[in-house]
């Protein structure tokens, strides 16, 4: 049996091809540049990496493009589409419709296009791909795996904006919070690691990537996210704002002229760290030239830390008693400054760092602890994997063994799940960082 996964953003498609009866990652990729001049792929498959420009006017060229890869006599993995049983779509937003991931029916697909206007970045994409592969794969079960079901859970306290209530009543203004999926996966590893049930596990997840977004886990489940209606709430991102003074849009738009979709535009793709640097999105770009002396990419990289941190507070506060800190996505895999900065100087609320660990966790292949031994509260660097989640769901849901997932259990929840792409890179890990040894999470006491 082949799953093949598939996360369609405006001008890209990545995918991933999984050989679900030896559970392994037979093949990966990304189409990016769609729609525009200079489309190309990269592939991934049998230790080779293949790019190729080939142009992707739409999504459909793109996946077809896709097909074409992974089924090519030399570098594909597939004789022929026939063997792929089902495809799993990542979703950015359900609304309040669903709860958990769904199979896509022609009613699922209108519930989609229905909500556009919640997430007009990334939905009409995400409808795309989907209407794109049904039509190269018309005969296999698709299913949606939306970013917003983990956080279904929230209580009314959290997701509730204090406004008007007709606007929530009228059109569904309200908390849902992204990233779902990578959340699910993190928080059920950081409740084997703690040698816990998920029920009885309070974390805090820090997804920190170009987009990002935390979560306060309660009893195994979403209490609080920082993202709102939109991925534009909360922590300082690669390119947009996140958390600021409802007044001031309207306060630049009176003084500039701005409409409302120049103004929807700056907060999205010129705010966050591109806007504080005037530069550079990109961390590795500001920490190096934060190193250099570059005073505003300093000033960034403490902006960054210090709303991190704030949220770590209130969340500890929601809580009440905190397990573990996660830390994921690439940033928070390999981000060993931002780390320390966000965790320093939270010592008085059980929460200490071990500066060498922390920078000896650099890998994407190892879940690793970089807390003191005498720190009351653990902190975690979990590598997510958003595609295995999204794998499970569309596997389980065509087999209709599919549920919620307080009431279903993944393969990663076992204390004995092994990745095995991921144990082959961390052997080329700890040849370049042999340190990384010494902090392996399954290690830790």
């Amino acid at each position: 049996m082949v799953i093949l996964t598939l996360n369609c953003g405006s001008s890209s498609a990545k995918y991933q091809v999984y050989d679900w009866d030896n559970k392994e990652v037979m093949a990966n990729g990304v189409v990016e540049r769609i729609g525009i001049e200079g489309s190309c792929i990269t592939h991934k498959a049998k230790g080779q990496k293949i790019e190729l420009e080939s142009p992707c006017p739409t999504h459909k060229e793109a996946i077809e493009l896709i097909m074409k890869e992974i089924t090519d006599k030399e570098v594909g993995v597939i004789s022929d589409m026939s063997q792929i049983g089902a495809v799993g779509h990542r979703v950015l937003h359900g609304g309040d419709k669903f709860t958990k991931s769904v199979l896509i029916t022609p009613e699922v697909l209108d519930t989609f296009r229905s909500v556009i206007d919640l997430g007009p970045l990334h939905m009409p994409a995400n409808i795309m791909g989907i209407e794109a592969a049904q039509k190269v794969l018309p005969n296999v079960p698709h299913a949606a795996i939306m970013d917003t079901a983990w956080h279904q859970t929230m209580p009314e306290e959290t997701f509730m904006y204090a406004i008007p209530r007709e606007w929530y009543e009228k059109y569904g203004a309200r908390r849902y919070g992204f990233h779902g999926t990578s959340f699910l996966y993190t928080a059920k590893r950081a409740s084997v690691l703690l040698g816990k049930d998920p029920k009885d596990t309070n974390i805090i997840i820090c997804h920190i990537g170009n987009g990002a977004s935390m979560c306060a886990v309660k009893n195994g489940k979403c209490y609080d996210t920082s993202m709102g209606i939109t991925p534009l709430e909360g922590l300082v991102m690669g390119t947009r704002s996140g958390d600021l003074d409802p007044a001031l849009p309207f306060y630049i738009m009176r003084k500039t002229g701005m409409s409302a979709d120049e103004m929807d535009t700056a907060l999205n793709k010129k705010s966050g760290c591109l806007g504080i640097t005037e530069k550079y999105a990109d961390r590795r770009d500001i920490e190096i030239a934060a190193s250099e002396g570059d005073e505003k990419s300093k000033l960034c990289i403490e902006m960054e830390a210090l709303r991190i941190k704030k949220y770590i507070g209130q969340y500890m506060a929601e809580l009440g008693h905190v397990d573990a800190i996660v830390w994921t996505a690439g940033v928070g895999e390999r981000g060993p400054i931002i780390r320390e900065k966000v965790c320093s100087g939270l010592e008085n609320y059980g929460i200490k760092i071990d500066p060498e660990r922390n920078q000896w966790s650099f890998t994407g292949n190892a879940e690793t602890y970089i807390h003191a031994d005498d720190s009351k509260t653990k902190i975690f660097v979990i590598p997510t994997d958003e595609e295995l989640v999204m794998t499970e769901d569309a596997y389980a849901l065509m087999k209709g063994t599919y549920d919620v997932h307080t009431n279903f259990t993944y393969s990663f929840q076992s204390p004995d799940y092994v990745n095995k792409a991921r144990e082959e890179g961390l052997k080329g890990d700890l040849v370049k960082r042999p340190n990384i040894a010494k902090i392996l999470a399954k290690d830790c006491k």
